[in-house]
């Protein structure tokens, strides 16, 4: 199984950038996984949110794939301590979608069509974070659950 995490707008802090890929390196040790980057809408100042959230769907549409297992990062979606996400992942690779697509939507979140496709929501914390920090703490926690899953002494419980 292939996980990737889908995101709208690329990464633009160098730091940040040199942190997703450190993880994201560490995590193809255990699994295939990738980041695609959906480029940000021109023109948003003519779009209402609305307009906006459309738009993105259509994009985020067109990088997903029929059999996909898609979770939004959103908000209003389960919370998961790192055991409890470590033995969820364990249980969507056994249970063989081909591709696990994780979701950050833009700044405004997702279309109603986009929350329609997707067969659950996860969320990170009740604070809010820019999108660019969200692509890092996941990849560290999706890394973390690999370690955890092998036994591995990067977690501390």
């Amino acid at each position: 199984m292939k996980t990737v995490l889908l995101v709208v707008g690329k990464t633009t802090d160098k730091h940040i950038i040199s942190l997703i890929d450190e993880y994201v390196g560490r995590i193809n040790h255990y699994m295939p996984f990738s980041i695609e980057v959906i480029p940000e809408l021109k023109g948003v100042k003519n779009m209402s949110t609305d307009q906006q959230k459309e738009r993105e769907a259509e994009l985020l549409q067109r990088a997903l794939q029929p059999g996909d297992h898609i979770v939004l990062l959103d908000e209003h979606g389960r919370e998961r301590r790192s055991m409890e996400f470590a033995q969820w992942m364990e249980k969507r690779m056994a249970a063989g979608p081909r591709r696990l697509v994780f979701v950050v939507g833009g700044p405004y979140g997702f279309s109603p069509q986009i929350h329609k496709m997707a067969a659950e929501k996860i969320s990170l914390s009740q604070m809010t974070f820019s999108h660019q920090m969200i692509r890092l703490l996941f990849t560290e926690q999706i890394y973390r659950a690999m370690t955890i899953l092998n036994n591995e002494p990067y977690h501390h419980e």
